[in-house]
C-alpha cells in the first residue's frame, strides 16, 4: 500500500514547477501503478500550450476556472470545477487559465518524476534519468 500526503510532496523532490504550473506527483513510474498520479496547479493569466505525444491524460478539475482549445478541432471549452476532459488521441490543446486551476491528473505511461513541456508542448516517452529543466523542491526528511 502506497500512502502519501499532498502537503508532503508539495516540499518534496516530487514537486515540478515550470513556467505557468506546479505539479505534485504523487505516484510516479517506479511505483509500478501503470499510470502516474499529479495534483497540478496551473497558473492564471497563462497560456499552456500542450500535446502529449507520447501520454494520454485524464483530469479533473477541482478548483479555478478557464478555458480549453482543441486544436484539432477548434473548438473551445469551460473549464470549472468538477470538469473532466481527457486527452484520448493525444489531442494538441492550449489552456488558459482565468484564475489559478488546481487539478487531478492521470498520465499513461507513467512519468518518471523530471519531465516538463518540450517544444513541442509533449513530455518524453521516458526521462527516468534526465533532467529536462525541472526544478526540484528539496527531499522530504523524516
Amino acid at each position: 500500500m502506497i500512502v502519501r500526503k499532498l502537503q508532503d510532496i508539495r516540499t518534496s523532490d516530487h514537486n515540478v514547477k515550470s513556467k505557468g504550473w506546479e505539479s505534485a506527483r504523487l505516484l510516479l513510474k517506479d511505483d509500478d501503478m501503470g499510470f502516474s498520479f499529479h495534483v497540478t496547479k496551473m497558473y492564471a493569466g497563462e497560456e499552456l500550450h500542450m500535446h502529449y505525444q507520447n501520454h494520454l491524460e485524464a483530469v479533473l478539475v477541482l478548483k479555478g476556472k478557464g478555458t480549453i482549445e482543441d486544436l484539432g478541432t477548434g473548438v473551445t471549452h469551460r473549464l470549472a470545477p468538477g470538469v473532466m476532459y481527457a486527452l484520448n488521441a493525444h489531442d494538441q490543446h492550449i489552456v488558459r487559465p482565468e484564475t489559478e486551476i488546481l487539478c487531478a491528473c492521470v498520465f499513461n505511461p507513467p512519468v518518471s518524476g523530471r519531465e516538463v513541456h518540450d517544444e513541442n508542448g509533449a513530455y518524453p516517452a521516458d526521462t527516468s534519468s534526465a533532467d529536462n529543466g525541472a526544478t526540484r523542491e528539496p527531499a522530504l526528511t523524516d
